[in-house]
């Protein structure tokens, strides 16, 4: 029995880990001034547990800052700075994240990127809708470019990545169960 409850315990402990997913900023484009990451970001689900991954040239980098920093695209009191090329950021808690390139006149440009990271647990009722989190990440645009839409659940992101990972949870807690009842 005690094994059983080991496995069990072990599965649900591992599972987020397991299937956390990378998001490649910009997908094939990368990180660079010709990325829209108003659209990409709406076509992604970002949880707690997966990875920004930011892939850029020497001539750019990655500052994570306040919103009113964000707004003002004002890396000078940024929270993590990077210049390696290839940054890879653990989204380790829900809520609002942001990002931009901090050279000069960048993110003035449209390099920088806001995510809004869920919680892990949360989950979508049978036949109901998820749960609202407010309002969908944006980047603040003067151009007239109609407001995209989020990817709905289970659909494949536009990385060709699905996203599964309410499905795994649920499938390893089923399989848990499983398991400590053939012991």
């Amino acid at each position: 029995m005690a094994m059983a409850t080991f496995v069990l315990l072990f599965l649900l402990l591992a599972s987020p880990a397991a299937f956390a997913k990378d998001h490649v900023v910009g997908g094939d484009g990368g990180w660079s001034q010709s990325g829209d990451y108003t659209t990409w970001a709406g076509g992604e689900t970002f949880t707690v547990g997966d990875n920004l991954v930011f892939n850029y040239g020497g001539s750019h980098g990655v500052a994570e800052v306040s919103k009113d920093d964000y707004d003002s695209c004002n890396a000078a009191n940024a929270l993590q700075s990077f210049s390696d090329g290839k940054t890879t950021i653990k989204l380790s808690k829900a809520g609002p994240m942001y990002f931009m390139c901090p050279t000069f006149g960048h993110c003035q440009t449209g390099m920088k990127l806001e995510i809004n990271v869920k919680s892990g647990s949360s989950s979508t009722p049978a036949g109901g809708s998820p749960p609202s989190s407010g309002t969908a990440p944006s980047t603040p645009s003067d151009s007239d470019s109609p407001p995209t839409t989020p990817a709905p659940a289970g659909k494949s992101s536009p990385n060709g990545a699905a996203d599964i990972s309410g499905g795994m949870f649920g499938f390893s807690l089923a399989l848990g169960a499983l398991l400590a009842l053939m012991s």
